[in-house]
């Protein structure tokens, strides 16, 4: 898995657009590119997601921690210390203000993310706008009550986090959020669950909805997801940023899949 890794960054390095636009003649992926992307996420809102981040990283209580796999017929349950969870699970601080933007530029009637973890990419996803309201899911009973805890603690009001497996909670979460502006799908690093959850989405959602997929290059089996989900029929542009991959449905834009560097 390592080697596949190194071998896709190699290819991404190469192959990636320039970070400032050029070369890119979709003037909506541009503006995407040279504005979304350059956005400035508030300084004392990533302070506190980052002091809760480092808070995460210190705590040593050990919790049992559900993992559902493909599915709650293979859950299994581990025993890890919440610091080791927050060095592997969470998005990395740029990542996370990239979510931000999106959120602040997609977010629209609402957001739904697959994957609360520690609460950390959550709240990246909440803090573009208090009005905004982000509808989370996570697998993990005891993991989703820690990210609560982090959530009240840092004055994220805007925030509802589901627990138990995707495939049951999503329907509720649907009846919440009827047509999210964005959705983020960080939970389940699997093929057949990833195409699965693409395919349930785009038959609720509207053709304005975004769709962010996290370690879209995590391993082959992600990788070959991904390459399906771009080819889908109702996808119209895919970007490709090495670690997540952004999904546009809607119409009225040239059909493409780009490579942008972040």
């Amino acid at each position: 898995m390592i080697f596949f890794r190194v071998l896709n960054y190699l290819k991404y390095t190469i192959m990636a657009g320039h970070r400032a636009g050029h070369g890119i003649h979709s003037p909506f992926i541009f503006d995407l590119v040279t504005r979304v992307f350059r956005n400035k996420t508030d300084r004392d809102i990533v302070c506190i997601i980052e002091k809760t981040r480092k808070k995460m990283l210190h705590d040593r209580r050990t919790i049992e921690a559900e993992d559902f796999g493909a599915g709650a017929e293979n859950r299994k349950t581990n025993r890890k210390r919440v610091s080791q969870i927050a060095k592997r699970s969470p998005v990395t601080k740029k990542y996370g203000l990239l979510l931000s933007k999106l959120a602040s530029e997609f977010g629209g009637e609402g957001i739904i993310e697959f994957g609360t973890s520690l609460g950390i990419s959550t709240m990246y996803l909440a803090s573009a706008s208090g009005n905004l309201k982000v509808f989370s899911m996570e697998g993990s009973a005891a993991l989703a009550e820690i990210a609560r805890e982090n959530l009240d603690s840092a004055g994220f009001t805007n925030c509802e986090v589901f627990t138990g497996d995707f495939d049951v909670v999503l329907p509720a979460v649907f009846e919440k959020c009827q047509n999210p502006g964005l959705v983020f799908i960080d939970g389940n690093h699997r093929k057949e669950p990833l195409l699965r959850y693409f395919l349930k989405i785009t038959e609720k959602c509207s053709k304005k909805t975004v769709i962010v997929i996290d370690d879209i290059n995590y391993s082959k089996e992600m990788h070959e997801a991904w390459k399906e989900i771009r080819s889908a029929e109702n996808v119209t542009v895919t970007i490709d940023m090495h670690r997540m991959g952004l999904v546009f449905l809607r119409e009225g834009i040239t059909p493409n899949n780009y490579i942008i560097r972040y």
